[in-house]
C-alpha cells in the first residue's frame, strides 16, 4: 500500500470517526473465515458496518479528529482490529458482540474499546454497562417524565380532596340537627 492511499484511508476513516457517535474497536482474530462471514453479515442485518484496518491506521484517524483517544494508544489498539460503526444506537454493537459470544464462544470474538459520544469505553468489563446505557431520548423521556411526576401528584390531591370536601358537606347536610 503506498503512501498516498494510506492518507486516503487515515482521511476517510478520520471523516467517518467524526461523523459516527458510536464506534467500537473489536478482535475478531479468533475467528474461521465463515464466523468472520457470519458476524459481517449480523452486523449488516442490525445497521452496523464492520471493517477491519491497521491499528497505526486508526490511531493517525483518531489523531486527526482532534479528541483525545490516547487511552485507546497502548490497551485498545494492539493486535487485530476491527471497527464497529454505529449511526444511531449505542448498545446495538454490545448487543451484537455479546449475542455472537455466546453463539461462537467467549475467546473468538475480544471487545477492545468503544467512544460513545466522546466518552471512552475501555476492556471486556466495560461490555455490560455498554449494553444497559440509555440511549439520548429514553433520557430526556425519563427527565420529563420525572418533571411531570409533583404536578401530577398535586393535580391528583387537589381533585381527591375535591370528592373529600364534596363528601364532608354532604354528610353534613344530611346530618339531623
Amino acid at each position: 500500500m503506498t503512501r498516498e492511499e494510506k492518507n486516503q484511508i487515515i482521511d476517510e476513516l478520520s471523516e467517518k470517526f467524526a461523523a459516527t457517535p458510536y464506534f467500537y474497536i473489536a478482535s475478531t482474530a479468533g475467528l474461521t473465515v465463515a464466523e468472520a462471514t457470519e458476524f459481517r453479515r449480523m452486523c449488516f442485518a442490525k445497521g452496523l458496518e464492520y471493517k477491519i484496518f491497521k491499528n497505526t491506521l486508526i490511531a493517525k484517524a483518531l489523531a486527526k479528529t482532534g479528541n483525545d483517544y490516547t487511552p485507546f494508544d497502548a490497551e485498545v489498539l494492539t493486535g487485530m482490529s476491527g471497527v464497529i460503526f454505529s449511526p444511531e444506537d449505542a448498545k446495538v454493537p454490545a448487543k451484537l458482540i455479546k449475542e455472537f459470544k455466546k453463539a461462537a464462544g467467549k475467546d473468538k470474538i475480544t471487545f477492545k474499546g468503544a467512544s460513545i459520544e466522546g466518552g471512552l469505553y475501555i476492556g471486556e468489563g466495560q461490555l455490560t454497562a455498554l449494553e444497559n446505557i440509555k440511549s439520548k431520548n429514553e433520557m430526556i423521556g425519563e427527565v420529563i417524565g420525572l418533571l411531570q411526576s409533583p404536578a401530577k401528584n398535586v393535580v391528583s390531591a387537589l381533585l381527591s380532596g375535591e370528592k373529600k370536601l364534596a363528601g364532608i358537606v354532604k354528610t353534613l347536610s344530611e346530618r339531623p340537627e
